[in-house]
């Protein structure tokens, strides 16, 4: 009887949070502007008929208002397209060589010397280098953009073909900047590159209207197999739009929201790509006022400083329902922010869904409803804190407003505001906050829980610091390799006996994993995708050098 209520009340629940993201999708997609895009995109010439090996649409979103230089960030989250890399990741995720034949790394960690191929070639006709590859590294660590090479000393050219990456200190994760950093060429490496890129990729840059598309051909100079599909045209329009433009005939491939994943497309097969792009509750972990932000904003809150309030939150909220209501099925339960990779410790997931256990925390926690009024309290403190989401975000919203709802029968309450970044970040490090995060590189669960990273921005916002946690994480960033330092990546998540997931410390409630959701043309084989980080960027384009089209 117990268990057929539990699943009546989450069939309750998955009613509830789909007729909640109906509502949200009603609000948020205006079928007049949907159709102004489509006939937009038309006037502007593009292609509305099929595609072919020549040319195919792709409307994934992905515009990077910065452009697509590689020493600024561009190709972090994804290929660079125009640029090769050193290494990158294959279907498995496994490393394997792109421009380097070989490397390897010194006992002591610091030194990586890299030998590259001789046949790679920029999209000018220029030959690629050892040169470029230090120049690169070089600009990336000097240039302070999103691609992370603090730790690199100098990269320097030994020969034509070989390079040597000097570190200041040992780093395991360093390989990722191997994987990710896209090389460019001294040459032509100027305060334009960003929106002329030049690069050895497999395709190249041919036009890039800002906000509407960017048109890019084969460069039959790649060292690669020729690509598959000549010609290709990114639109730039919203996921309501990609599905409009899907469903016209005008795209080939277009990244839609889970809530429309439900619908079909003649022509057309959804594509349901696990990823490890994760929504979660971050939580200011210090009390309030404890300190303040190199910018003057506020640190810490009371209610959320109590590790029985985070953790009663972990275990009240039901995940599968998140999913299965908010997210159509297209997703999975998240305990940690690297689920299914590798460096996962499947041992710091919990049973969640269990409200009884959550009260149970909290009355241990010295929290109780003496008033009545349904809200537990703790020396007159009321278990009551407010959770941001960014406004124009109808699933961190409908994730916002379903945990509140699961909340309230154990006695907290949260109340849910919407509001765009600018307005979110000076609250962000006194307030509970849905975020989204989820990478290849493990340096990202470094910067989400190392105490050196709390310094006023998106990095450990709820300012976490546990000098065991701090240790663990030190010993996994200075391991010899990305293997070696597994063992200590897991003993942070969770030990047996601490740890930052909600077991231990539990720093956050993540909530769900997002599946990156696509339409695909049935004449395009996009071949086997991997597990996809987040969403920034092109994720799907990893093996774009391999699609082809199938039918005549």
């Amino acid at each position: 009887m117990q268990i057929n209520m539990q699943i009546m009340k989450r069939d309750r629940l998955i009613r509830l949070f789909s007729a909640l993201v109906a509502g949200l999708a009603i609000a948020s997609c205006a079928p007049a502007s949907t159709d102004s895009t489509i006939n937009n995109t038309a006037a502007e010439g593009l292609p509305a008929q099929s595609g072919s090996a020549d040319q195919i649409v792709l409307a994934i979103g992905g515009e990077s208002e910065e452009g697509y230089d590689p020493t600024l960030g561009w190709g972090r989250y994804g290929a660079p397209l125009f640029q090769s890399t050193l290494l990158k990741r294959d279907e498995n995720l496994n490393i394997v060589n792109d421009l380097a034949t070989d490397y390897s790394v010194s006992e002591d960690g610091k030194t990586w010397t890299v030998t590259i191929r001789e046949d790679a070639i920029f999209s000018d006709g220029e030959p690629l280098t050892a040169a470029d590859v230090a120049y690169t590294f070089n600009k990336a660590a000097e240039s302070g953009g999103l691609t992370d090479v603090t730790q690199l000393e100098t990269a320097t050219a030994i020969d034509e073909k070989t390079v040597e990456l000097r570190l200041k200190e040992p780093q395991s994760t360093f390989v990722n900047r191997l994987i990710t950093l896209g090389i460019v060429p001294e040459h032509a490496h100027g305060e334009d590159y960003a929106r002329n890129p030049i690069g050895s990729g497999p395709y190249k840059m041919v036009q890039w209207d800002e906000g509407q598309q960017l048109i890019v051909e084969a460069n039959p100079d790649y060292y690669g197999e020729a690509p598959g599909i000549a010609r290709l045209v990114f639109l730039f329009i919203e996921e309501d739009g990609a599905f409009a433009a899907a469903k016209a005939g005008q795209a080939q491939v277009a990244a839609v929201p889970q809530s429309l994943a439900v619908q079909t497309i003649e022509g057309m097969t959804l594509r349901d790509v696990v990823s490890v792009d994760n929504r979660g509750l971050m939580f200011p972990y210090l009390p309030a006022n404890s300190k303040t932000t190199p910018d003057g904003d506020p640190v810490g809150n009371d209610v959320t400083a109590d590790v029985a309030i985070r953790q009663a939150v972990n275990y009240a909220v039901d995940r599968q329902a998140l999913v299965d209501g908010i997210l159509e099925g297209y997703g999975s339960p998240a305990y940690g922010p690297v689920s299914g990779l590798a460096w996962e410790e499947p041992e710091a997931s919990i049973e969640d869904a269990q409200p009884e256990k959550a009260k149970e925390i909290l009355a241990a926690g010295g929290w109780a409803d003496s008033d009545n009024d349904g809200i537990v309290e703790k020396d007159g403190l009321k278990a009551e804190f407010t959770i941001l989401y960014k406004a124009d975000d109808s699933i961190r919203q409908a994730l916002a407003l379903a945990t509140a709802e699961m909340l309230k029968p154990v006695g907290i309450q949260a109340n849910v505001e919407g509001k765009s970044w600018d307005d979110i970040e000076p609250l962000m490090h006194s307030n509970v906050v849905v975020f989204g995060w989820g990478s290849h590189d493990q340096t990202e669960m470094y910067n989400l829980y190392h105490s050196q990273s709390a310094q006023g921005d998106y990095y450990n916002a709820g300012y976490y610091a546990n000098s065991v946690i701090d240790t663990r994480l030190d010993l996994a960033m200075g391991a010899p390799s990305e293997a070696e330092a597994i063992t200590y990546w897991k003993a942070a998540q969770w030990d047996g006996n601490q740890g930052v997931t909600a077991k231990g410390d539990a720093t956050w409630a993540w909530l769900v994993n997002l599946d990156h959701t696509y339409f695909v043309d049935n004449c395009l084989d996009v071949g086997e995708l991997q597990v996809e980080p987040h969403g920034h960027g092109w994720p799907i384009t990893a093996n774009i050098a391999d699609w082809q089209w199938t039918c005549e």
